[in-house]
């Protein structure tokens, strides 16, 4: 069986349009898939990234255009400058890794939820109700949200050693048991031909 560990980040706008598609991907192929949420911005300095508010101004520019056209090519509606953008991401990214290890709910849904709140709804997912209402949402106890912190930080800060050692450099990204690396929403339908043999 193959395994897919999916590197992301809770204010990442390419996750929110990566939306439920590598869970489908995964279910398509009967692969398992782990969630890894982590801190982009420790991870841009750590491999050689800049942070968007500190690049030059062409590159923020088009950053905003791309923002703007996979948001228009999706059909998913999206904010270029969220109210609450960034915001800390490790609340959320807690929340995904105790509801991860509980069980009992829809991972992909909380996963879309968390990054949809932010970028489409105008919402500030490091605040505790909304978190609490995401996890609600996809079918988890919005208790977790109050619980595992301390475990949460540790797998948060292994999530971050973990991709460095993995040569991830962004987010989502994707690597494979077999080793392929995949960065990007854009870069999904590779990976779902890589599962299939055709990649």
């Amino acid at each position: 069986m193959a395994h897919i560990d999916y590197f992301l980040a809770t204010i990442s706008p390419n996750c929110y349009f990566a939306g439920t598609r590598p869970a489908e991907v995964a279910a398509r192929h009967g692969a398992t898939l782990t969630y890894r949420p982590l801190d982009i911005m420790a991870l841009f300095s750590r491999t050689g990234g800049v942070p968007p508010g500190q690049r030059h101004p062409s590159r923020q520019e088009y950053r905003l255009m791309e923002i703007e056209r996979t948001g228009r090519n999706l059909g998913m509606p999206v904010h270029l400058k969220p109210t609450h953008w960034p915001t800390n991401p490790a609340p959320s990214s807690y929340a995904v890794i105790a509801a991860q290890k509980e069980g009992g709910g829809d991972l992909a849904a909380l996963v879309a939820s968390l990054t949809r709140a932010c970028w489409a709804e105008q919402k500030d997912i490091a605040d505790d109700g909304v978190i609490k209402a995401c996890l609600e949402e996809a079918g988890f106890d919005p208790g977790l949200a109050d619980s595992g912190l301390l475990s949460g930080a540790m797998a948060y800060e292994a999530n971050l050693e973990d991709a460095v050692n993995a040569g991830v450099f962004g987010a989502p990204f994707f690597v494979t048991d077999d080793g392929a690396r995949f960065w990007g929403q854009d870069r999904i339908e590779d990976l779902d031909r890589h599962l299939g043999g055709q990649l």
